[in-house]
């Protein structure tokens, strides 16, 4: 990725880093706002892409405000052999957001790691016994979220103050 980046490719990323509105056309509004049409935008977006500046492009659903109140990290103490099976059927799942392999600390055996959301903590525990049934795996610990104290998009570039 040696290229430089454009004004107008800077103006997108700027744009992108902002959360979108849920709407039919959610670039319509980012591409106005950059001073470009639709097209242009979203042209610049593949550009971006095609440079290998832009990999995967995500959005993050804020969980309370949809009804779901509860979350918790479930942690599993998974053989190393089976660590693909079961990563695997962990992530199929969709109250499943994020699932990880993690070398086990000291005094700690757990070495899969998996975000899980549900309405109410009652959802999660018995989607984890399942979970756990369904894996095979007995050895697990239920961690559940208290307060949210963090959580924001990667910002690439700043907004300009108006001097």
């Amino acid at each position: 990725m040696s290229q430089q980046l454009s004004d107008l490719e800077k103006r997108v990323i700027l744009a992108l880093q902002r959360d979108l509105e849920i709407t039919a056309r959610p670039f319509q509004e980012l591409a106005q706002q950059a001073g470009v049409s639709e097209e242009e935008f979203l042209g610049a977006i593949r550009s971006l892409v095609a440079k290998g500046y832009i990999r995967r492009f995500g959005a993050t659903l804020r969980h309370q405000l949809s009804g779901y109140a509860a979350n918790a990290l479930v942690t599993w103490a998974v053989p190393p052999g089976d660590l693909k099976r079961v990563g695997k059927l962990l992530s199929r799942h969709q109250a499943v957001t994020h699932c990880y392999h993690r070398e086990p600390a000291p005094g700690w055996p757990y070495n899969l790691y998996s975000m899980l959301h549900g309405k109410n903590p009652g959802d999660i525990e018995a989607l984890a016994a399942h979970l756990a049934a369904e894996a095979g795996i007995r050895d697990y610990e239920i961690l559940f979220s208290d307060v949210e104290l963090k959580k924001t998009t990667m910002r690439y570039f700043r907004e300009e103050s108006p001097d």
